[in-house]
This record gives C-alpha cells, sequence and structure tokens, in this order.
C-alpha cells in the first residue's frame, strides 16, 4: 500500500505533533476494521513534516478546522474535520477515518490531492479556505 502513495504525486502536508501522535494512534488502533482508511492515514502522518502546533500555518488543514474545498465534479463543500465520535454529515463535520478526511489532513490553501473513495473511484480535491477553530 505504501509504494502506491509513495508512487502518486502528493503534496507537502504540515501536522502538530499532538495531531500526529493521535492520529498514529487512532490509525493503528483501525487496521483491522478500517484497513484502506487506516493505511492511508499513516501514509499521510509518515509523509507530513511535524512541528509545534503553533507552527502550524493558519491556512493549514489540521483537527478542527473548517476547510472549504472543490471537488472534481465542480462542488464545493464545507466541512469540519473531526475524531470518528464528532462525525455528523448532516452538521458537515467530517471524521478523519473517512477517505476524504484522511486527504484533507495537512493540506494548505491552493493544495490538490487525489484521493480514492471506498468503491475504488479516484477523485481530485483543491482546498480553497481554511478556518481555524
Amino acid at each position: 500500500m505504501r509504494d502506491i502513495v509513495r508512487s502518486r504525486k502528493v503534496p507537502h502536508i504540515v501536522v502538530s505533533t499532538a495531531d500526529y501522535e493521535r492520529l498514529t494512534d487512532l490509525a493503528t488502533a483501525s487496521a483491522e476494521r478500517l484497513p484502506e482508511v487506516a493505511n492511508e492515514l499513516l501514509a499521510e502522518m509518515e509523509r507530513a513534516k511535524v512541528v509545534e502546533a503553533k507552527a502550524v500555518p493558519s491556512d493549514v488543514v489540521r483537527m478542527g478546522a473548517t476547510v472549504t474545498f472543490e471537488q472534481d465534479d465542480g462542488h464545493t463543500r464545507r466541512m469540519t474535520l473531526v475524531y470518528p465520535v464528532d462525525e455528523s454529515i448532516d452538521e458537515q463535520r467530517l471524521s478523519v477515518m473517512t477517505p476524504i478526511g484522511a486527504a484533507l489532513i495537512g493540506l494548505g490553501v491552493g493544495q490538490s490531492i487525489s484521493w480514492t473513495a471506498r468503491d475504488g473511484h479516484r477523485h481530485q480535491l483543491k482546498v480553497l479556505k481554511v478556518e481555524a477553530t
């Protein structure tokens, strides 16, 4: 799985030390139940630049941030990136343990990334705006 991630062009990402530790633990604990998403999130954490929370730029997607992004189908969505326990699509709270949530973590405004949906289809998104909480 990691070879596939490394072979595609991916943007540089930044995460805080706290997010790195908690997300790595979450992905590891979810490996048997959600192997594809867990492996993708672990791969994202492996390639991330890990910095102290105050050093994460304000325009970078972190846990709890609200992000506006454009999908390859032309739709724009505004979602808050949360841990699985706080997920609520009705309230626009997106779990980091979804394929699109794992793709968003650490991206900055203007960055794009390809991600694979659970149905196997590849998609692209672009971050338009990040609002920290």
